[in-house]
């Protein structure tokens, strides 16, 4: 073991494990089994009006303040504030906006690490597109502004995979933009087989919000809401909204409505096991819902009918992206993948996904093969699989020689991401 290699290891040191999404980044320490933080992947910004205090006047270090106020995590996302925007930092899987996303990492030590960041090696996820500018770009970052000791790079579908004990597997990631399918061999990810289709928890509230909408259902969010009354089912909701003396912006409108419809995805909708079929779904038992207002109705064949959406696409559909990208892989390496499928991702715990998606698996794999579905059970770990991956990574002590460390960049620079983490 090299000489760079015994500084980490051992339980003195606390490795980080970083896991960005578009819906939230996943934040804490490797061993641990869940993350510290689930950060939302959002940030808000509004022009920064406190009174200018005068700094002292000493010749050459007048600290100008910032114009903007930039607003992190949940508490002061859901506050409406005058003209705040909100603004993702993700898009297509990949960091985009590297200003905000830096924000969101000093909030993260400073507020739930609570320690300074030239202490703990870091792991990051990626998602298994990543561009090479991308990677070298978090890499300069890490090293650069908050020094880390060492730092490594892993497809979040490997770690999936580790997650739920497995090397070699086909891993279904079903969260907030997208779905994908990725087979995985041996811990890495077989780029050229990946398979994506855009029809994702998003695509789910959009949908859900259309039909809500449609019924004319008014979709105030718990924050505008001061008090409500309890109502009859159906009957109109009598509610006092909070007196705000502004309006809130159109962005952390569109957010918080997304929310309430979020919450309605998640409390209510369900995948029916075969193709949506209006006769069954009909005598399907109903599901009471109450939105903040304090409206609340029962919703029978709506439930099955919205979700139906993740699989009744021809092109689109997670079992047809399944399939797909199984059969892109070697002859010789599919039944290694098909025995072990591993569904992971938020999405993938809307009712009944996995149960649909080992049906329609199923049919689709050849008769030769043994299809055998891994969904773990608890949410936690299907929620942040790729993060409870990288927590079980970088606490192996086989993988501590595998970091990158601040001594290796120092010397040969960032374009060794590259040949490092593959």
């Amino acid at each position: 073991m090299s000489a760079s290699g015994m500084l980490y290891g051992g339980d003195e040191i606390g490795a980080l494990v970083f896991d960005p999404g578009h819906h939230s980044l996943r934040v804490g320490y490797a061993q641990e089994d869940t993350p510290k933080a689930e950060i939302p992947a959002i940030v808000g910004i509004a022009p920064n009006d406190s009174p200018k205090i005068e700094p002292e006047t000493k010749e050459g270090n007048t600290i100008t303040p910032s114009p903007w106020k930039y607003y992190i995590d949940t508490t002061y996302l859901h506050t409406p504030r005058p003209s705040m925007e909100l603004h993702s930092y993700m898009k297509d899987g990949m960091i985009e906006n590297w200003d905000f996303f830096e924000k969101v990492v000093d909030y993260s030590y400073e507020k739930i690490i609570q320690s300074a960041s030239e202490y703990h090696p870091v792991l990051f996820s990626e998602s298994p597109w990543n561009q090479r500018q991308k990677r070298e770009k978090l890499t300069e970052l890490m090293f650069e502004k908050y020094k880390v000791p060492a730092f490594y790079l892993v497809k979040n579908a490997a770690l999936a995979a580790f997650a739920n004990g497995r090397s070699t597997a086909l891993v279904i990631d079903s969260g907030a933009t997208h779905t994908t399918a990725v087979p995985v061999l041996d811990g890495y990810v077989i780029s050229n087989a990946v398979v994506k289709s855009p029809l994702g928890g998003d695509y789910l509230i959009l949908r859900s919000r259309e039909m809500l909408e449609g019924l004319g259902i008014d979709l105030t969010p718990t924050a505008l809401i001061s008090s409500k009354e309890v109502v009859r089912d159906k009957e109109k909701p009598k509610y006092t909204k909070k007196n705000v003396s502004f309006l809130p912006t159109n962005s952390w409108m569109v957010y918080m409505v997304k929310k309430t419809v979020q919450d309605f995805q998640q409390s209510v909708l369900q995948v029916s096991e075969s193709p949506y079929d209006e006769r069954i779904a009909i005598s399907a038992p109903t599901v009471n819902y109450e939105f903040p207002t304090g409206y609340h109705q029962d919703f029978g064949y709506e439930r099955f009918k919205l979700a139906e959406g993740l699989f009744d696409h021809a092109m689109l559909g997670a079992g047809y992206i399944a399939a797909t990208s199984a059969g892109m892989c070697d002859v010789d390496v599919r039944p290694a993948l098909y025995s072990s499928v591993v569904l992971t991702g938020g999405n993938s715990l809307v009712q009944g996904f996995s149960e649909r998606l080992g049906k329609d698996l199923s049919s689709r794999t050849p008769g030769s093969m043994r299809l055998k579905m891994i969904a773990a059970n608890g949410t936690v770990e299907r929620r942040f699989g790729a993060w409870v991956g990288g927590s079980i990574l970088a606490s192996i002590g086989t993988f501590q020689q595998m970091w990158i460390s601040m001594q290796e960049y120092q010397e040969s620079g960032k374009a060794q991401i590259d040949r490092k983490c593959p």
